[in-house]
């Protein structure tokens, strides 16, 4: 029997190089509706579908790359490989096709694609952590909830008696706990080593402990309510507590030690658009005259996609055997994704026009992922060093 092509030996292969190319595609729809110069052919209105694909569609895939590459790390079982895989990502183009011509296709049959993805996704990775008996059950669990979150914004869009803010709210909340959970071992665990390889042994930054489930259970009660409250004191004083104990777990892994390495200062970068962005939630809440966008947009265009890219040009390397060293053009991508967030909230807050600033945002965020598929696309494609093709 033939083996699989280099693309379909592990996740995060297609997933991650399908997701970067969404993530290109669909913010240049976007700019384009900006521009007046398309009109779009779903039936998600046009800052619905910006918001959908951003988080159920690029997320999306980003999480099930990672999800899909990890299982075998946390079980020690195989790989979902090859036609397997194929087919989970098949599915997932499918739904990204089906949301953008809904209203030709009809909402019903986009919405069973693009939710079954999610349905599929969870019950493959459930029965792996399940079998082994794993204790990543609630990773697994908040991709459910975020499933949960994608289906509930088509009845949403579908007229049903569903606040239109729910879905998103909840989508954002729960990538937000993903990356404290996730982020909060990876972080400190990839400082940490890199540091003793070069002979610190003073000073390293901590395991995980008590106070950083603290600060998760913190951030999650913060979220909730953000979500469920009504808007005022207790939301905006849980998140800028919450905000504040993110930002107390981020300097306790000394980030600035690592300075020298991009792959290790950019995953600080991406962690600490979290404490920026709860702040600036909670500042919405007490009523400020802070925008929620600009909150809504540190906390994708910056935590997320930050923490996206760093955790895909990171696996990339390591996981095809290359060295982790980030050479001139992952710098680059770094600096673009990190400038665009930068421009994004600043516009969101007043601080540049709002064209001008959308534009330029996009073009950096444009720049970084179509720089990662350039680079990085050959690699996904290619086997691992010392693997046969």
């Amino acid at each position: 029997m033939a083996a699989s092509p280099p693309i379909l030996r592990g996740g995060f292969r297609p997933f991650f190089l399908g997701g970067a190319i969404w993530a290109v595609i669909a913010l240049v729809i976007w700019l384009a509706v900006l521009a007046g110069q398309i009109t779009l052919t779903s039936a998600f209105d046009a800052v619905a579908w910006h918001r959908h694909e951003m988080l159920f569609g690029f997320v999306g895939a980003i999480v099930a790359g990672f999800l899909l590459t990890a299982i075998p790390n946390w079980t020690g079982r195989l790989p979902i490989a090859g036609a397997p895989l194929a087919g989970l990502f098949g599915l997932w183009m499918a739904g990204r096709f089906a949301m953008l011509f809904s209203a030709e296709l009809g909402p019903v049959a986009a919405a069973i694609l693009d939710v079954g993805f999610y349905l599929l996704l969870v019950l493959v990775a459930a029965r792996e952590v399940i079998e082994a008996n794993n204790r990543n059950v609630p990773i697994v669990g908040l991709v459910l909830l975020f499933g949960v979150a994608n289906a509930l914004d088509h009845l949403a869009a579908a007229g049903f008696a569903i606040d239109p803010a729910l879905p998103w709210k909840v989508a954002v909340a729960l990538v937000t706990l993903m990356i404290s959970l996730i982020g909060g071992r990876i972080v400190p665990s990839f400082t940490r080593n890199w540091l003793a390889k070069r002979g610190v042994i003073q000073g390293l930054p901590g395991q995980p402990g008590r106070f950083d489930l603290a600060v998760i259970g913190l951030t999650a009660l913060a979220l909730l309510a953000w979500i469920a409250a009504p808007a005022g004191w207790l939301p905006g004083v849980l998140l800028g507590i919450a905000a504040t104990a993110q930002a107390m777990r981020l300097a306790r892994w000394k980030g600035w030690k690592a300075v020298a390495d991009p792959l290790v200062l950019i995953l600080h970068v991406a962690y600490a658009w979290l404490p920026v962005g709860l702040a600036l939630l909670a500042a919405v809440e007490l009523g400020t005259p802070v925008p929620q966008s600009a909150a809504i947009h540190a906390l994708t265009a910056g935590a997320m996609a930050t923490m996206i890219l760093a955790v895909m040009t990171r696996a990339t390397l390591g996981h095809t055997g290359r060295e982790l060293r980030a050479g001139p053009a992952t710098t680059v991508i770094y600096f673009l994704v990190t400038l665009g967030a930068l421009l994004r909230v600043a516009t969101s807050l007043g601080a540049l026009d709002y064209r001008m600033g959308v534009d330029v945002a996009g073009l950096c965020w444009i720049g970084s992922f179509l720089l990662f598929i350039g680079c990085y696309g050959p690699i996904l494609f290619a086997p691992r060093i010392g693997e046969r093709d």
